[in-house]
């Protein structure tokens, strides 16, 4: 394809992205309203003459006036709901979640359904009143509003039902596991997003492009990158995954080949640049697609907010941990895989066992050092993952698990809460962790 703007992935990506968006929902609910109509018309036309006259248009109107008037409160109340939701989630969990709750599908389709069964009525009182719809089409346009009105019904019982748990902790931490875990496996079939992994040694000689902006870096279009690539006989190393957060004329992606920075005009859409920076989107705040660390930050946020003096709910953070342990679970590589990536001359950092445990684990475990029950339990997950057959899992899980127990054991006071704790670590935890270890040891 000349345009590398315009491959089939790349709009894929961008057309996910955008479905997940409150206003592109509507909108098209919306279109769908007035498309109804436009085919209730055509379907008018060919009803027999005797069918058609079977309803009269006053009973078209009391339904229409009815779905107008009550969407309009029913929309009102609906977004009063969530905005209260989305402030009191943001409040007592973290900021972070704030986000994902704006992206909840149930909530989406709920409004989109009100606010498109609104305009269906609202087209339609005009276009009975501008004498587009006579009585000649009133059978027609009745039945398409009854189907309406039970379209409307659905999505009420259903948005009834979601509220009894929407914005509470347990279907928050639900929804952030969930989209965490969605995240992780689809990035664990693809570990380098398709590409080569990056090498901890770059070549030399290389040539970087520079970020025109602060911020993170959202998302990534690596099947553009890697067609930008072939198309001036280059090699892309992204230093920068998504997630990490790169200043103004830091080095974002560096270039390997014979490729001329100096002699490609800035203002050039098509130069290797323009197209890097195209596919490489950076923005003020960190995402969860393409990025299952986040989640596990937000989720580890979440477990330390529910430590603060103010909270004092350790059981949320022990029903973090478990969630988090889960995610984990589910990490593999294919260290034997010798077969050539799809983008070959793409490379991205591929995801790190330790660093996923510190994203989860780091914040809760320093807030949480002085309660054993919550070391209790994130040594026993610890404990877990080190069973875990990638080796790589399998020693970050032993790493993490003595530096928290060393921490744990120096925060507790008591001494047979130290020797509970230690009882309950792995084996090859406790071998490396002495029994001295005590409130004002110090290595």
């Amino acid at each position: 394809m000349d345009d590398i703007r315009l491959l089939p992935a790349t709009l894929l990506r961008m057309a996910r992205q955008y479905a997940r968006k409150l206003w592109v929902r509507v909108v098209a609910m919306g279109l769908l309203a007035v498309v109804s109509l436009g085919l209730a018309q055509l379907a008018g036309i060919w009803l027999p003459e005797e069918i058609r006259g079977r309803v009269n248009g006053a009973s078209v109107d009391r339904l229409l006036d009815i779905i107008a008037n009550a969407m309009l409160a029913v929309t009102i109340f609906s977004m009063t709901v969530m905005v209260t939701v989305y402030r009191s989630s943001s409040t007592q969990w973290t900021p972070r979640v704030h986000q994902l709750i704006m992206q909840d599908k149930t909530t989406q389709k709920t409004l989109a359904a009100f606010i498109g069964a609104y305009v269906y009525a609202l087209v339609a009182i005009v276009m009975r009143e501008v004498a587009v719809f006579g009585d000649d089409h009133a059978f027609v346009v009745f039945w398409v509003t009854v189907l309406v009105l039970v379209f409307v019904v659905v999505n009420l019982v259903r948005w009834v039902l979601h509220l009894q748990t929407f914005g509470s902790l347990l279907d928050t931490t639900r929804q952030v596991e969930d989209i965490t875990t969605r995240q992780f496996k689809e990035r664990l079939k693809t570990p380098c997003l398709g590409a080569n992994p990056l090498p901890d040694d770059l070549p030399e000689e290389l040539q970087p492009i520079c970020a025109k902006q602060s911020g993170y870096v959202q998302h990534i279009y690596p099947e553009g990158l890697n067609a930008a690539a072939k198309r001036f006989d280059v090699d892309l190393y992204l230093t920068q995954a998504v997630g990490s957060f790169v200043f103004l004329n830091q080095p974002l992606v560096w270039v390997g080949g014979v490729w001329d920075a100096k002699a490609e005009d800035d203002d050039s859409s098509e130069g290797l640049s323009s197209l890097i920076r195209d596919h490489v989107i950076i923005g003020d705040l960190r995402t969860y697609d393409q990025d299952p660390r986040f989640g596990l930050i937000v989720m580890g946020e979440m477990a330390s907010k529910a430590l603060s003096p103010g909270i004092n709910d350790p059981g949320t953070a022990i029903d973090v941990i478990t969630r988090i342990g889960r995610i984990l679970s589910s990490y593999w590589t294919e260290e034997d895989n010798e077969e050539s990536p799809e983008l070959s001359r793409l490379y991205v950092p591929p995801l790190s066992p330790a660093d996923l445990i510190e994203d989860g684990y780091s914040a809760l475990a320093r807030d949480g050092a002085a309660l054993v029950e919550v070391q209790q339990h994130l040594q026993a997950t610890l404990g877990g993952l080190m069973r875990h057959p990638d080796v790589g899992l399998a020693k970050a899980a032993e790493h993490a698990a003595r530096r928290y127990l060393v921490r744990a054991m120096r925060s507790l006071p008591f001494e047979d809460d130290r020797a509970e704790l230690r009882s309950s670590a792995h084996a090859d935890v406790r071998r490396n962790v002495p029994k001295s270890t005590a409130p004002g040891d110090h290595d």
